[in-house]
């Protein structure tokens, strides 16, 4: 059974729900391991997904952001000659892997290089949202007032 109870996370968090809904929604779409991953942190803010992909080329591949959700999407061309394997232990199948990316996280560059898929990410926190000093007594303006 794999159910977590979050209701304390509610009584000292406000706004927390979307973090329920992607906890719940984790914990329901089981994805097989191929092809297998990594996710690195380059340094601080910046990430790579590295995915190995043998055998694709550059147009076999598809990678999609959409909203929070990174798509990648491996479709084999059918090869002109049917080859006879003594043994395949080459994965030659097509898949699709789904990465829900955290707020800000933006992918800069995909390169493909020695059968490896490098994704470069970097989350880019914009100034209104950085941590800000809030002096006693004094009135908190917003960027836009006059």
């Amino acid at each position: 059974m794999r159910t977590f109870d979050l209701s304390p996370l509610y009584k000292s968090a406000i706004g927390f729900d979307r973090f329920a809904n992607v906890m719940d929604e984790a914990m329901r779409i089981e994805q097989n391991g191929f092809p297998p991953y990594n996710i690195e942190l380059v340094e601080q803010d910046r990430y790579r997904i590295t995915m190995a992909v043998a055998g694709f080329t550059e147009d076999e591949l598809d990678i999609e952001v959409e909203g929070d959700t990174l798509r990648v999407e491996g479709n084999r061309s059918k090869g002109e000659s049917e080859r006879k394997f003594l043994h395949q232990g080459i994965a030659e199948r097509n898949f699709k892997r789904r990465f829900r990316l955290a707020d800000h996280v933006k992918v800069l560059d995909a390169q493909l290089q020695n059968g490896l898929l490098n994704i470069e990410l970097v989350r880019e926190v914009p100034e209104a949202m950085k941590p800000r000093k809030i002096n006693i007594g004094q009135r908190v303006l917003e960027a836009n007032a006059e």
